[in-house]
């Protein structure tokens, strides 16, 4: 193969890694705005537990079964949304022994409640359901169902729905903003395969021809973090030493990877070592840590994040980075298990701060490299990943509509932050930030103002402009510079109103700051050697 295709097929995986973003959309629906906002009947009820009781018949690619929704009333109101995507549908809702009436509006279902709704209340509505869930087409891109089978032919079964929401194969509050305080998972299927799920076994039962699972959650998670793995798994372990004591690190594959597994998922210690350095303990002990083998790539399923980059360093044995370091690490572990922090401990309100998930996890890579090798080996793979960056449009996507900003939100983002470790001039302070992030948001749901004004305050460092520059433009800030007669003139174009980032450059051999705005700057040199610090993510241009 040529270069070109090489690079490009290199750019597309890289540029659409694992979170499944959203089609592009100018326009929006009324079901944009009833799966993407706070509507009137999702904001007077908080969720506190779910318990999904399904049946999975891999042969006939079906699920039945019913999820039970506790809640505590906020105010008193007696419409409540559930959402379920076609082609699934709901049979009926049960609240106090009595049938409820519904009102299906596509995606979004009403369901008109009877009981009395008084605030402080904690109430339950069970929800039965069946059918053919879509099955995914390429996941986890464009997820679903995954029903395969392994070499053997037994099956293989799998779910991922980041993006297309957990609402595809189950019934919940499919919204960010409210998480589950904690949930039971219940699935059953046919002897001779094993489904893993999210948390702890808590009980499997022996039902003759079939056999069924309980896994119990004991921490908020989000909805696309739930997941079903089923397959002829066989499962080892280990225990970490962690920050908060010992870990449970389990891992489940199937049974002819087993040996393959045991070496080379050393990545995973690994990883948690060098991420509990960088952000602080890992916010599920009390869940444990597995790696589930999948048929597909893999997604950060919260403490059941699966694997499927078949046991090779890199992405599919690739380096995005096209610098060699990248072929240090499993890409999948390394990056899906770092969104252990960002996404399920701290997770994005609304879907067009997905950055929040995206950016801090590309960056993880970055971190991982400087823990085990040093920060000018991850300078050089954060810098590498530019070259998968479009600039196509704003990394934040418009609210309220279920809309996701560009995929730049990975590499565009991780540099953001490397730009940013930059600016602060303190590398222990920037770990603090990273962990007082963890800290202060645990197992919170955040917006992207909560995220900038945590850190412009820890760091005493007005980074508004910074900010609305990366993350709300599409441009990259472009440093014009003019070198005559022992001086050089500078000045920043493409950029926001209020812009001016000061840069480390090196004029000669010598490095120094320079504080650029949009009008011209001038200071006396005696040489005609310049250049910018690799680090700081801007262009250049000489006049």
């Amino acid at each position: 193969m040529s270069k070109l295709p090489i690079y490009l097929l290199v750019f597309f995986c890289c540029s659409f890694s694992f979170a499944q973003l959203l089609q592009e959309k100018q326009n929006f629906t009324r079901q944009d705005s009833l799966r993407g906002s706070i509507t009137p009947e999702r904001e007077w009820w908080d969720l506190t537990y779910y318990h999904l009781d399904i049946e999975v018949k891999p042969e006939k690619k079906f699920i039945s079964g019913k999820n039970t929704i506790q809640y505590k009333v906020l105010k008193p109101y007696q419409t409540i949304q559930i959402d379920l995507q076609s082609p699934m549908t709901i049979e009926k809702v049960i609240q106090d022994g009595e049938n409820l009436d519904i009102k299906s509006e596509g995606n979004a279902h009403f369901i008109y409640l009877k009981t009395p709704q008084n605030i402080d209340d904690v109430n339950t509505i069970e929800v039965y359901y069946k059918g053919h869930p879509r099955e995914a087409k390429r996941a986890p891109w464009d997820g679903g169902f995954s029903w395969k089978k392994d070499k053997n032919g037994n099956h293989f079964v799998a779910t991922s729905c980041q993006g297309l929401g957990a609402s595809v194969w189950w019934p919940n509050k499919d919204h960010g903003y409210d998480e589950v305080d904690s949930m039971l998972i219940s699935v059953t299927i046919p002897k001779g395969l094993t489904n893993v799920s999210n948390g702890r076994l808590r009980q499997l039962e022996d039902l003759g021809e079939k056999v069924k699972s309980h896994w119990f959650i004991s921490n908020p998670i989000n909805n696309y973090g739930v997941n079903v793995n089923i397959g002829d798994y066989v499962n080892f372990s280990e225990v970490y030493r962690g920050e908060k004591g010992p870990l449970d690190m389990d891992y489940w594959v199937l049974k002819d990877n087993l040996e393959k597994a045991k070496e080379h998922f050393k990545d995973a210690p690994k990883m948690m070592k060098a991420f509990e350095h960088w952000f602080g303990p890992y916010p599920f002990y009390e869940d444990s840590f597995k790696l589930v083998e999948v048929p597909y790539l893999g997604m950060e399923h919260q403490s059941s994040v699966t694997y499927g980059n078949q046991f090779t360093k890199g992405y599919l044995g690739r380096d995005l980075s096209q610098t060699g370091w990248g072929l240090k690490f499993d890409f999948i572990i390394i990056h899906e298990a770092g969104h252990e922090w960002f996404a399920n401990n701290i997770t994005n309100k609304d879907i067009a701060d997905m950055w929040i998930h995206e950016s801090f996890t590309a960056y993880s890579e970055n971190l991982f490299l400087d823990y085990y090798y040093g920060t000018e080996a991850a300078s050089d793979y954060v810098i590498g990943t530019r070259a998968n960056i479009r600039n196509d449009k704003p990394i934040i996507g418009k609210y309220n509509v279920n809309n996701e900003g560009s995929g730049d939100m990975y590499y565009k983002g991780a540099n953001m932050l490397h730009t940013l470790r930059q600016l602060i001039e303190d590398d222990s302070l920037w770990r603090e930030v990273l962990r007082g992030l963890n800290k202060k948001f645990y197992h919170q749901t955040v917006t992207t103002k909560q995220v900038e004004d945590y850190i412009s305050k820890k760091t005493k460092k007005d980074l508004s402009a910074f900010f609305n520059q990366y993350l709300r433009d599409s441009r990259i800030p472009i440093l014009e510079y003019k070198l005559s007669n022992g001086k050089l003139s500078y000045r920043y174009i493409d950029v926001v109103d209020g812009f001016d980032m000061p840069i480390e450059v090196i004029i000669g051999v010598k490095k120094e700051w320079i504080f650029p705005k949009t009008q011209w700057q001038t200071k006396t040199v005696s040489t005609d050697a310049f250049k910018v610090d690799r680090d700081f993510y801007i262009y250049s241009k000489q006049l």
